[in-house]
């Protein structure tokens, strides 16, 4: 997912659950600066670097290949935006090491997804945005890894986009390409992915790298052949995950709220976002790589209020500029403490689970912020 989504359509959804202008934009910059929280950013204002939600595409590039880089790229990258869907999923006539990367296929509305909303009650706005990123990448996610594998996350050349027609779909074929600087363009189906790599661990095979952005774009519906299912066809429709994504977060943000006795996965506030149904779907459906202005409309139109653009920078002054011992009193302050609880919690539900790819989980030591 993207900035359009993560931002906007996080607000929107905070404000249907019942939260604030002002509660809603906290929680929607919270959940986009997920995006934006590499351990550069960091090292710039003197903050835990080890509380990084993400890593720059130079980040990457620099990351090696040895047992504990690749740790620390799937601490983040399975922590934040490929949570695993199953730490204990079968798979007959494979290797453990094999079953290990299988188990962390991203899938929606696994154990992780409850200890992750879970987690975050009572912890603030901060915490509550940074778990509807995650909630929400679960759904543009899934069927990818937040690991670098080729045996998991390489696709087929077929990709092929669908378009509904009576009752069937018609399919046009998906291009590709490996220039950076090109732009994606959905009236041709030409789009950017990585670059074929044979090395199992190479970066190249992180995520969704292989399809490109197609996963990030709401309009979607394509059918492609991932390595992890023998390469067999698999329909992804985003529109229809997209949509889910929203009333699942709306769900998740009453019961954060407080309106909510429990927080049960596989269930959506569609009652809730009904009367805006209609408006909802059409953003998501119209082919467009970036919908920000429209769910900046819909957010205006939503809360009668304003919805600022989102900033970088908006509370870096606060945080560098508190002092020693009141930093964690900070919006960063408090997002660093979220973001070192989630890298904890989910690394250590896959080190319990027999799998080391993403290493030993350190406990948050009291007044440190932790160190995982």
């Amino acid at each position: 997912m993207q900035q359009d989504f993560h931002y906007y359509g996080t607000y929107c959804a905070a404000i249907i659950s019942g939260h604030t202008h002002d509660e809603s934009l906290v929680i929607a910059y919270s959940a986009q600066f997920v995006d934006c929280c590499t351990r550069t950013y960091l090292g710039s204002i003197k903050a835990p670097v080890n509380a990084a939600t993400t890593q720059s595409q130079l980040e990457l590039v620099d990351a090696g290949s040895d047992p504990l880089s690749l740790q620390n790229i799937t601490r983040i990258w399975a922590s934040f935006h490929f949570l695993p869907g199953d730490l204990n999923a079968e798979r007959k006539k494979c290797s453990k090491r094999y079953l290990h990367k299988y188990r962390l296929i991203c899938n929606t509305n696994g154990e992780l997804v409850r200890d992750t909303i879970e987690l975050a009650k009572g912890k603030g706005l901060e915490a509550e945005g940074l778990a509807m990123h995650v909630l929400a990448d679960t759904w543009a996610h899934r069927y990818f890894a937040g690991t670098p594998s080729l045996v998991i996350n390489n696709t087929d050349y077929f990709f092929y986009e669908l378009f509904p027609e009576g009752d069937g779909y018609r399919e046009e074929k998906i291009k590709f390409n490996h220039n950076p600087s090109s732009v994606d363009d959905p009236q041709t189906r030409q789009y950017t992915n990585s670059v074929y790599q044979t090395s199992e661990n190479s970066v190249m095979n992180l995520g969704h790298g292989r399809a490109g952005h197609l996963p990030d774009y709401s309009y979607i519906r394509y059918r492609y052949m991932p390595a992890w299912k023998d390469y067999d066809d698999l329909i992804k429709d985003n529109p229809s995950d997209y949509y889910h994504a929203f009333c699942q977060m709306v769900y998740a943000m009453k019961y954060l709220r407080g309106e909510k006795p429990l927080f049960e996965t596989g269930r959506y506030d569609e009652q809730s976002v009904s009367p805006w149904k209609e408006r909802i779907t059409g953003i998501l459906q119209k082919r467009q790589i970036d919908a920000s202005e429209d769910w900046k409309a819909f957010a205006c139109e939503l809360s009668g209020m304003e919805v600022e653009d989102f900033n970088v920078d908006q509370y870096q002054a606060e945080y560098t500029g508190a002092v020693k011992g009141s930093k964690e009193e900070t919006y960063l302050g408090r997002f660093i403490s979220a973001a070192l609880a989630q890298k904890s919690m989910v690394t250590k539900r896959i080190y319990s689970s027999g799998n080391l790819l993403a290493g030993i989980s350190v406990d948050k030591e009291p007044g440190r912020g932790g160190r995982r």
